[in-house]
């Protein structure tokens, strides 16, 4: 018996964790996966039976993942970050938020026959995206700039926003369940006394833990631990003295904690989403497993009216209201309706409500969850699978990502950087050094004068067409801190670093540890300090295209030590930087590029073509040897 719990549990935990990579390389949102999971595992196969499994601890094991994932999401709204957004994405998340609850609730009383509060309820918790699905999508679809602000941002922001309108929907229903018959002015007061318990337990939480994070009482390995227990805590107790608060308690203390100044929440931030990812992963296989296609199906036809009215109504509509008076064009407008979809929030709340709602006895409780999930499914396969191609059609779709950071603006990075540039790529210089930023400008290159791990380069930083991370700084830890920063961004195999004479030569308590090296740029023996001199005393960055009869072998040959190859561009543009791994041979139509050491520049003109490959996006000349 023992045996079978820990092999459905195991099964559980990988398979929620295989759908999060699958998501990461197809690009699609891991909630689609997820369901799927469940719904196989569950309803369909009868493997996994939730309710055996876990018994009458399943209730409150999706109550606190539900709290954690409500906690993470409110820690991301930051007034002071959004206070200068744009008209149009608060009119998203405040006039526009009411239309999509209007239109939703509207759709689910006409069409599935759910009572006032129900339909209320599920417009609620429906008008949340959440960046968990924007984000994946706007990677593979890559609209214009404007259009990515404003979704992301939205996702952003509607969150917190979205939620605690879903909570405060959720606890009005209760109440007025719990005092049916009772006049209003009861019902009322009700409410307010829960709201109140969780709005003043939560701002006390989150005031709490700001003062033991601000004021350093904490030792760094015991702060995530503490913070765990202290949401778990804060919904607890809020859910004993005023019941049902405790939701709205931890939305409202991660938000304050969000916003109290000085408190360091980058360690928190990472913790709480890793754990977030596991239970989410989790908790959707889970509650996917409990559908019932008896009441599935019971909605069916209705639930797809309400998905209907949803996209092609409340969508156009609150865009339309929101739009007004700005210099947003028809076919933005159309692609920011089209991109809806529902995810992380609508399909955690809902099960957690339903749970509490059948408790109480609200007749069609049983309702929320499939019409929910079918929003959910119907919502982000619809982006999923017409985005991309609507936004090319309407064009306003961006290239395909061809750019790179460069971390460090000395002499050899801006060589390079201007080689890039007349090969078609995007190129931005980040360095803390004025006077090498100053002659970067000087010579046309893009640039960001700043720490580029820093808050203001995640604000001003525009990293939409930026795909490779140089880090080619002379400070080692600057390098580091630049891999684990932009790992996550670019993916770790187009994170690369240059290594310093200093770790070349120094001792194994003096070097970074891989974890953080990244991948080692051109080669186990190249320095900086070798690359800058070369540059120094007259070194060249030369460009050769490789022929039927001048090939790969005939280059390394001509080249032998008097050069490093730096990187190549196959015949269509793709970049692909050399690193101590590369194995590549490249053949005919690619283009090489190395730097030349200065006694062998001369020598090489005569072999060195300065024809770069055909490309689109460009028709400058690369630079001669």
């Amino acid at each position: 018996m023992n045996e079978t719990v820990f092999l459905t549990l195991s099964g559980i935990v990988a398979s929620g964790i295989f759908a999060q990579w699958l998501a990461w390389r197809t690009n699609i949102p891991a909630i689609l996966f997820l369901l799927l999971l469940g719904i196989v595992a569950g309803p369909i196969t009868g493997i996994l039976d939730p309710d055996a499994l876990f018994g009458d601890l399943l209730f409150p094991m999706v109550s606190l993942a539900v709290a954690v994932i409500l906690f993470e999401g409110s820690l991301t709204l930051r007034f002071a970050e959004v206070r200068g957004l744009s008209h149009v994405i608060w009119r998203l998340v405040s006039v526009g938020m009411l239309v999509t609850w209007a239109v939703a609730s509207g759709a689910a009383y006409l069409f599935v026959d759910l009572s006032p509060g129900l339909a209320a309820l599920f417009g609620a918790l429906v008008v949340v995206t959440g960046p968990t699905v924007i984000v994946p999508l706007l990677r593979s679809v890559r609209p214009k700039r404007a259009i990515a602000t404003i979704l992301r941002w939205e996702g952003i922001v509607i969150d917190p926003i979205g939620a605690l309108l879903a909570v405060l929907v959720f606890e009005f229903l209760v109440m007025s369940a719990r005092a049916q018959g009772a006049p209003w002015t009861d019902i009322f007061w009700l409410f307010a006394k829960v709201v109140a318990a969780g709005a003043l337990l939560g701002f006390i939480g989150g005031q709490f833990l700001g003062q033991l994070l601000r004021r350093h009482l904490l030792p760094e390995y015991l702060i995530n631990a503490v913070v765990l227990a202290l949401v778990v805590t804060v919904f607890t107790i809020s859910n004993v003295l005023a019941h049902e608060s405790g939701l709205l308690a931890v939305t409202v203390m991660g938000i304050r904690l969000a916003n109290m100044r000085g408190v360091p929440l980058d360690n928190v931030l990472d913790f709480k989403e890793t754990l977030t990812i596991l239970f989410i992963s989790v908790l959707f296989i889970v509650l996917a497993a409990r559908i019932d296609f008896a009441t599935m199906g019971a909605v069916g036809f209705g639930a797809l009216l309400v998905l209907a009215a949803i996209q092609f109504v409340a969508q156009p509509l609150k865009v339309w209201v929101s739009a007004i008076g700005s210099p947003l064009r028809w076919q933005e407008k159309l692609l920011i309706a089209w991109i809806g979809p529902r995810g992380i929030v609508a399909a955690a709340i809902s099960g957690l409500f339903a749970f509490r709602l059948q408790a109480e006895g609200i007749a069609g409780a049983e309702t929320i969850v499939p019409l929910t999930f079918i929003v959910i499914v119907g919502t982000v396969l619809i982006a999923s699978l017409t985005a991309a191609p609507l936004a090319r059609r309407l064009g306003v779709a961006e290239p395909e990502p061809k750019g790179v950071l460069i971390v460090g603006a000395h002499a050899f990075a801006r060589a390079l950087a201007q080689v890039l540039v007349k090969l078609g790529y995007r190129v931005i210089l980040a360095d803390t050094d004025y006077l090498a930023i100053r002659q970067a400008r000087m010579s046309g290159l893009e640039t960001f004068f700043g720490n580029p791990v820093s808050e203001a380069a995640d604000r001003k930083l525009d990293l939409s067409d930026i795909n490779f991370l140089l880090a080619l700084s002379p400070s080692p830890e600057l390098n580091a801190l630049a891999v684990l920063r932009y790992e996550r961004e670019f993916g770790t195999g187009n994170v690369f670093v240059l290594q310093t004479e200093g770790e070349r030569s120094g001792s194994a308590k003096a070097r970074l540890t891989e974890e953080v090296l990244g991948r080692r740029l051109f080669g186990e023996t190249v320095t900086l300090e070798q690359l800058l001199s070369w540059v120094e005393g007259g070194g060249k960055i030369s460009t050769t295209k490789l022929t039927e009869t001048f090939d790969w072998a005939a280059y390394q040959k001509r080249l032998g030590t008097r050069g490093v190859v730096l990187l190549t561009v196959t015949p269509s543009g793709l970049l692909k930087v050399v690193d101590d791994h590369f194995a590549l041979k490249p053949g005919a139509g690619w283009t090489v590029v190395a730097l030349l050491a200065p006694e062998a520049v001369t020598a090489l003109d005569e072999v060195a073509s300065t024809t770069p490959p055909a490309d689109p996006h460009t028709a400058a000349p690369a630079p001669s040897a």
